[in-house]
């Protein structure tokens, strides 16, 4: 399902193959349903399959960030909220949340950075003028959480295993 004036949702169900050897979906299958989940953005925003091969358009993913935050299992139902946070000519910064049943919190979050390609080259192109209407209007229609998982970095700062000092 997508709504381009209040941001768009994409929806799924937890199948068995996604589960590993815990009954968890497996983190592979985290980033399956997020990748869904921007499908249904290019739908929004234009840029379905139809128009993708009559425009020789896409979008390419250029950097992806994930954070689990809690386990799921096999028949969850999962709601996906995908957020603009930014753009420019030709990319797209995103924020996906994953909520899984009727959990107020988000199971898993996603910070993507999206580019649009001229699909002939391939080689990067501006947004035709109808396409960055839709991004600038969902972009224009959403508030990112104030929890929101982006730009964070992975390391293990200054503390060691057992709790010594890292040397500098």
């Amino acid at each position: 399902m997508v709504n381009v004036s209040s941001g768009v949702v994409y929806r799924d169900e937890v199948r068995r193959e996604w589960v590993d050897y815990n009954g968890h979906l497996r983190d592979a299958f985290y980033m399956l349903i997020f990748s869904f989940a921007t499908d249904a953005l290019l739908d929004a925003i234009g840029l379905d399959a139809t128009q993708r091969t009559a425009r020789g358009r896409s979008m390419y993913t250029l950097e992806a960030h994930l954070n689990y935050l809690h386990e799921i299992r096999e028949g969850a139902r999962v709601t996906v909220r995908v957020s603009v946070i930014d753009h420019d000519a030709r990319r797209v910064h995103l924020y996906l949340q994953m909520f899984a049943d009727d959990r107020p919190e988000p199971v898993a979050a996603s910070e993507q950075m999206l580019l649009h390609v001229d699909t002939s080259g391939p080689r990067a192109a501006p947004f035709d003028a109808d396409t960055l209407a839709r991004v600038v209007r969902l972009r224009e229609a959403e508030d990112v959480p104030a929890d929101a998982y982006i730009g964070r970095v992975i390391g293990l700062g200054n503390r060691r295993d057992d709790g010594g000092e890292r040397p500098a």
